[in-house]
Formats: structure tokens, C-alpha cells, sequence
């Protein structure tokens, strides 16, 4: 397919199921979008109201991205936004009727599946990319993020935890419909036995399950098997492409995250939006994204 016109879905898909914070169940649904639509939410239990899928309307992103618009939320949104971005999805409603988005098998996996069902369709518009021309980095207690000048669209996410079953942990690939399908989309959302009361008590992880998280005690993985080993890091750099999809264009760019979580993401996106002087919006279509998992994108359970 040409990239270098925007898209939209071929006919409308859906979905339901419980959010993994809130255990409300909602009914989710893509509908096709006009060209320079963008990605936008509807609350079909608000009168339709819409909230942009941009970092301007980013609410709080503690355990989770939830975006908000005049009082309205919508929270656990980047596994979704994961999905789209790369597949390359420029124009879409996502109609869901309660607050949180479904959290399905914890991974964006259906997402995918329900894009594959769906089609892409080419519009006639050209499509305008975010292009990179000038480095911006920074750091916050231990946890560092960067954006760099790039002809394609690239991660580079390192993880680092005590826990003996993920230890420290790199991905690195050329961003695609193809690469994120087959190395991220699979990987799940996890979580530590030992946060969950302190969360509850926040009232987060009500919808959690054995069913639709990887959870881990203090000796390793409770409900194995993994899907793959190093299934920690690369879900940590699927929720890195949802935040970056806040940006509202398809970046060419390379991201490298050290530690880093949706806070740190959605800063960047933020700093980035406010100085001009970092990117040019070109419509000269990106080299097609390629499979690639150096040697460094390996899972050590050393600390």
C-alpha cells in the first residue's frame, strides 16, 4: 500500500469487554472517518461527544494513558491507539459507550485482529508526517527518553526490573504494520502481586485477571506461559507507540526510552508539540518499515 496517503478503515468492527481499572464493561466499536479526521473517540453514551485521540487532551497517565475533554474521560487508551498508529490508520471514530476502553486478553493482539477484519482503505488526501530534524532528550530520577532525526519511524525501549522473571530487557525495531503484528501486538500488560492492594485502594486493576494480565509474584511468572521471553520489554514499547500516537501525525523519527512509562511518553509528545523548531511536516512518503530485532533485543534475567 502507498503510505503516502492517509487512511481509514474499510467497514466498521467491534468489540466488547471489561476495562482493566474500572471492571465496567463497555462495547466498543471503529467506524470509517473522513480524510483529516484524525483518531477520535465517541462517548455514544454522551451524545457522541468526542475527545481527540492528541496529547492536548491527556488527563493523567499513572498506570494507564486516559485522555479527558471538558470533565469527560476515557482512560486505558494506548493499547488501541498502539494498534492503529502502526498499521497506519490515520482516519477513525472509536464509538465505546462507558469510560474505559476494554482491556481484552491485555495485549493489542485483538485490536489487530478487528483491523484485519476490517481493511484499510486509501483516501485521496496526502498524508503529512512529523519529521525530526533536531534531538530532544531528557531525564527524571533515573528514567530517561529521546527523540532523534530519523527516515523512518523506530523504538529503542529498555526495562528494568528486580523481578528474577524480567530482569533487564531491550527492544529495538523499525516501526510497521508487519513488525508490530508479529514482535509487539502479542505482548501483554503485567503486573506485581505485591502493588495490587496498594491499587485497588487507588481503584485501579478492578478488572484485572489471570485472564488479561501477566502477574508476577516475588520468585517469577504465576500464570505462564509466557509468549515470549522477554514479553515484559516488548509490551513496554507497544505502550510507548500508543503514547507516541498522541502526537497526531505519523512521526519519522527514532525513540529511545531508558525506564521510561507513560508519564515520561506523553512529555515528550507534549515538549515536542511546543517547540517547532524540532520537526518539519513533510509529505514525502517513509522508506516501508522492515522487520529487525538486533542482537541487544534479548531478555536477561540477571539484574
Amino acid at each position: 500500500m502507498n503510505m503516502s496517503y492517509q487512511t481509514t478503515i474499510e467497514k466498521p468492527v467491534a468489540t466488547q469487554g471489561v476495562g482493566l481499572h474500572t471492571a465496567v464493561k463497555s462495547h466498543l466499536r471503529l467506524v470509517p472517518a473522513p480524510a483529516n479526521t484524525g483518531i477520535v473517540f465517541r462517548r455514544v453514551d454522551l451524545d457522541n461527544f468526542e475527545i481527540e485521540a492528541h496529547v492536548r487532551n491527556v488527563a493523567r497517565v499513572s498506570y494507564a494513558t486516559s485522555l479527558m475533554k471538558k470533565g469527560v474521560l476515557l482512560s486505558t487508551t494506548e493499547h488501541l491507539l498502539a494498534a492503529l498508529y502502526s498499521c497506519g490508520v490515520d482516519n477513525v471514530y472509536i464509538e465505546i459507550d462507558a469510560l474505559e476502553l476494554p482491556i481484552l486478553d491485555g495485549s493489542s493482539q485483538p485490536f489487530i485482529e478487528m483491523l484485519e477484519e476490517a481493511g484499510i482503505r486509501r483516501l485521496r488526501k496526502r498524508r503529512r508526517y512529523m519529521k525530526i530534524v533536531k534531538p530532544l532528550e531528557f531525564s527524571d530520577a533515573g528514567r530517561h527518553i529521546g527523540i532523534y532525526p530519523a527516515d523512518d519511524f523506530r523504538v529503542r525501549c529498555h526495562v528494568h526490573y528486580a523481578n528474577p522473571a524480567v530482569g533487564t530487557q531491550e527492544i529495538a525495531l523499525t516501526v510497521s504494520r508487519e513488525s508490530f503484528s508479529q514482535m509487539l501486538a502479542p505482548a501483554r500488560t503485567f503486573g506485581f502481586v505485591q502493588d495490587f492492594e496498594g491499587l485497588r485502594r487507588m481503584g485501579l486493576i478492578r478488572g484485572g485477571s489471570l485472564d488479561n494480565a501477566i502477574v508476577l509474584n516475588e520468585s517469577g511468572v504465576m500464570n505462564g506461559p509466557l509468549r515470549f521471553p522477554d514479553e515484559f520489554g516488548r509490551h513496554k514499547a507497544l505502550d510507548l507507540i500508543g503514547d507516541l500516537a498522541l502526537v497526531g501525525h505519523p512521526l519519522l523519527a527514532r525513540v529511545e526510552a531508558y525506564k521510561a512509562g507513560h508519564a515520561l511518553h506523553t512529555q515528550l509528545v507534549t515538549r515536542l508539540l511546543a517547540d517547532p523548531s524540532l520537526w518539519t511536516e513533510t509529505y514525502d512518503e517513509a522508506p516501508s518499515g522492515h522487520l529487525q530485532l538486533p542482537a541487544e533485543a534479548t531478555a536477561s534475567a540477571a539484574d
